[in-house]
Parts: structure tokens; C-alpha cells; sequence
């Protein structure tokens, strides 16, 4: 299950990216119990009961398809950072809510149209969840309640990096601080650079440091994550197209490699960087 960035700058809440950054889940029924084991990432510091996350989605996909559960046994190796930006909580449900699927639907290639919809209405939007689930960068949208997405085909030079800070962020805290209106100039030029992006990841990289831009949720997040505005910031200015990674604190670089290569030069003190491949979505193993 990959991890994912959503947003990409100027698409807040609508474009995603998954990211090869995965965790590794298995789910079995037992008997009466509930056992959740945890590795890497988040060990130690997730329930290890009923309330872990994966198990919180398993059981409710089994409650909407009226199947019980003696017991569950959870086994996770996480590489996902957790309270980062980089899609830990989405590829969390996406996982539970596509295991519990399965158990309820022996035999049945998943509905991955399910997944999605039930994803996106716990999260509150379908970035991520439609990144985790499909792979690869997605445009994913809600129409009168239903959700959908679609793929783009990424232009073969284009590569991604991230900058992962050592505290994190929640994501409930990166949204509160949102404006409900912002002007029609903003909107304007949100819009430009999401039509922009959109072509510039297809067929156009060299246009990725202005489609990047971003007026409608990075300058408000600003004086929460200083650190990461100032690394933005400075990448930008070396000519880098960089964005905060979803709601932060990560930072995400898109670009060619020429595109990526002045951020050798910037300082990124307190950052662990990571180059890192577009991913393939969920990946099943029955």
C-alpha cells in the first residue's frame, strides 16, 4: 500500500500522487480477539487494539456487508511517515476498508469503485485515497456525492523528491487555519496553474516551477510549518518546482532531473531527503 502526496501545489484536494514509500499489511480472521503488530513506522505508538486504524475499516466494511468476525490479527511493516503529509491515514483506510472487502467477498476481484467512495467520505477527500488505491498521479473529484478520478500518464523524465522533517503536523490543525473565500485574482490564478500542472506533468516539465505555484492553502499553513515554508522558499528561488507534501510538514520536489538537481546547493538542515519513484497502487496478495 503506498504512501501518496496529495494536493501538488495548486491542486488542493483534487490531484495525488503515490509515492514508493509503501506499507506492507496482512489481515486473518481468528477467534475472539483482536492482535495488531506493528513495525517500522508508528511502532509503538499506534493502538494495538479495536482502535488501530486498518482494524477500525475492516470491521466496518464487514459491518456493511453483515459479516462478523470472531477476531482479527493485523501484521503491519510501515515505511510510511506518520503525520508528515505523505498519506499515512488515507493508505490506513484505503488497507482496512479493502481487506475488509475481501474477507466479506471471498473469491471477488475488489471494488475498487467502493474503496474509493468510502475512503473519500472518511477523509473528506479523494486525493490521497485515489492515489493509494490506483497508483501513479490521479485527478480525483465528488459529483453530486459520487466519487471519481482519473490517471494521468506522467512524462517519463519527470522524478520526485521529499523532504521529511523530524516533528510533524496533524492534518485537522493544517486545515482549520483555511480561509472559506478567498479573491477572484486568487481563484484566477489557482486555476491557471492547475491547468497548467495538469499538461506540464503529461507533456511539459518544463513549465512544472510556475504550474507549481499555489494561492489557496500554502500561504495560509505558512506559520505553522516555518521550516518547511523556508525550505519551499529557497527551492523555489534555486529554481526548483517545489511544494509543501499535502498538508505538510513534508516538502515534495517534481521535476526533471536537471529541474531537481540545484536543490544539491540548498540547505535542507533537519530534513531527511528521500528520491523517490511514483508507485503502483494497491497491491493484492490473497
Amino acid at each position: 500500500m503506498p504512501g501518496s502526496s496529495g494536493n501538488l501545489g495548486p491542486g488542493f484536494d483534487c490531484l495525488g500522487l503515490a509515492l514508493d514509500a509503501c506499507d506492507e499489511m496482512s489481515v486473518e480472521v481468528i477467534d475472539s480477539r483482536i492482535e495488531v503488530l506493528v513495525s517500522g513506522e508508528g511502532a509503538g505508538a499506534v493502538p494495538d487494539d479495536a482502535s488501530h486504524l486498518v482494524v477500525r475499516m475492516v470491521l466496518a466494511a464487514l459491518d456493511e456487508f453483515g459479516v462478523r468476525a470472531g477476531g482479527l490479527r493485523l501484521r503491519a511493516s510501515n515505511s510510511i511517515p506518520h503525520g508528515r503529509g505523505l498519506g499515512s491515514s488515507a493508505a490506513a483506510i484505503v488497507a482496512g476498508l479493502a481487506a475488509g472487502w475481501l474477507l466479506a467477498h471471498p473469491g471477488d476481484e475488489l471494488d475498487r469503485r467502493w474503496v474509493l467512495q468510502r475512503a473519500t467520505e472518511i477523509e473528506g477527500h479523494p486525493d490521497n485515497a485515489a492515489a493509494s488505491l490506483h497508483g501513479g498521479v490521479v485527478a480525483a473529484w465528488v459529483d453530486a456525492g459520487v466519487v471519481d478520478h482519473m490517471s494521468l500518464h506522467v512524462h517519463p523524465d519527470v522524478r520526485f523528491t521529499v523532504w521529511v522533517p523530524e516533528k510533524g503536523l496533524a492534518t485537522v490543525t493544517a486545515r482549520a487555519v483555511l480561509p472559506e473565500e478567498i479573491t477572484r485574482r486568487a481563484a484566477v490564478d489557482q486555476v491557471s496553474r492547475v491547468a497548467a500542472l495538469v499538461l506540464a506533468l503529461q507533456s511539459a516539465p518544463q513549465h512544472l516551477l510556475f504550474a507549481t505555484e499555489d494561492y489557496l492553502h500554502q500561504p495560509y499553513r505558512g506559520a505553522l510549518m516555518p521550516e518547511s515554508t523556508r525550505l519551499v522558499a529557497d527551492l523555489r528561488r534555486a529554481g526548483v518546482p517545489a511544494v509543501v507534501s499535502g498538508a505538510g510538514p513534508s516538502v515534495l520536489a517534481i521535476g526533471t532531473a536537471q529541474q531537481l538537481k540545484p536543490a544539491e546547493l540548498v540547505d535542507s538542515h533537519g530534513f531527511a531527503r528521500h528520491d523517490l519513484r511514483s508507485s503502483e497502487g494497491l497491491r493484492i496478495v490473497r
